[in-house]
């Protein structure tokens, strides 16, 4: 199907496009990683195994 300029112009995207569930994903895997450090601080403070 061949569309004409003026039909070209009027497409419209998604709400949502890949990149920003890519950003989303990494924001929680980010949050995840700080979540798992922060626990391993704790533990470690706990059982007072710095090393």
């Amino acid at each position: 199907m061949i569309y004409s300029r003026k039909e070209l112009l009027e497409i419209q995207g998604g709400s949502i496009s890949a990149t920003m569930i890519n950003a989303i994903v990494r924001g929680f895997q980010f949050l995840f990683e700080v979540g798992k450090s922060v626990g391993s601080s704790i533990s470690r403070m706990i059982s007072k195994n710095y090393c």
